[in-house]
């Protein structure tokens, strides 16, 4: 997936990956991973999600990361929230408080711009990418992130031959090796293919959202 895919996809508002509330694995799950008031969480791939609101609720420090600024622009609009922006290498930083999105490319963060990271969300980051992309994407997240790390991901698992991504198929045994040397706990997962008209209308029966609670 090339950057000119996300910049057409949000460009034409086809953004069906966007959740106007706040995600309810993340409601029920993100209270047990334990982290401390004013610990930084990652936010990867992050859109204009209203997740990383209710983060900063919780006490959080968001770093989200976001390549579109339309999307970027659009997160604050809603938010109501007037951010400062200013260059910091290669991103682009919007911030308010405890809340900052960096506008550009996820590979290029840093193990440094990482280094305070305690945790990260995944809810449309993964599964945004093909299977190549999800390699680099997880191994990225290997190099980057600090050791003591913990953190929530969000995956979907369908047959990916009925029908192309995004969102793509990510199996569990995927999840494992991906990030091996991780304690990889699968908290939920539930049967959503009557939720998704566009799935069922390609003949997939089965769609399973996962939710895992990672450590390392």
């Amino acid at each position: 997936m090339e950057p000119a895919f996300w910049h057409q996809r949000w460009a034409a508002q086809q953004i069906g990956f966007h959740q106007s509330e706040v995600n309810a694995y993340l409601r029920r799950h993100w209270p047990n991973l334990g982290l401390a008031s004013g610990s930084q969480v990652l936010v990867p791939l992050c859109g204009k999600s209203v997740d990383m609101v209710w983060l900063a609720e919780q006490g959080h420090r968001v770093l989200g990361v976001e390549l579109s600024r339309e999307a970027v622009a659009a997160f604050f609009e809603a938010s109501q929230l007037t951010p400062t922006v200013e260059k910091r290498g290669v991103f682009e930083v919007w911030c308010v408080e405890q809340l900052q999105v960096w506008c550009g490319d996820a590979f290029a963060l840093t193990a440094g711009d990482l280094a305070d990271c305690a945790a990260f969300y995944d809810r449309a980051a993964l599964i945004a990418l093909p299977p190549a992309m999800r390699q680099r994407y997880l191994a990225h997240l290997q190099q980057g992130l600090p050791q003591a790390v913990r953190g929530l991901l969000i995956t979907l698992e369908y047959d990916q031959a009925l029908i192309g991504g995004p969102p793509f198929c990510v199996p569990e045994h995927e999840v494992r090796e991906g990030l091996a040397g991780w304690q990889v706990n699968l908290l939920e997962q539930c049967e959503i293919a009557q939720e998704s008209p566009r799935f069922v209308a390609a003949g997939v029966d089965t769609l399973r959202e996962r939710a895992y609670r990672l450590a390392r």
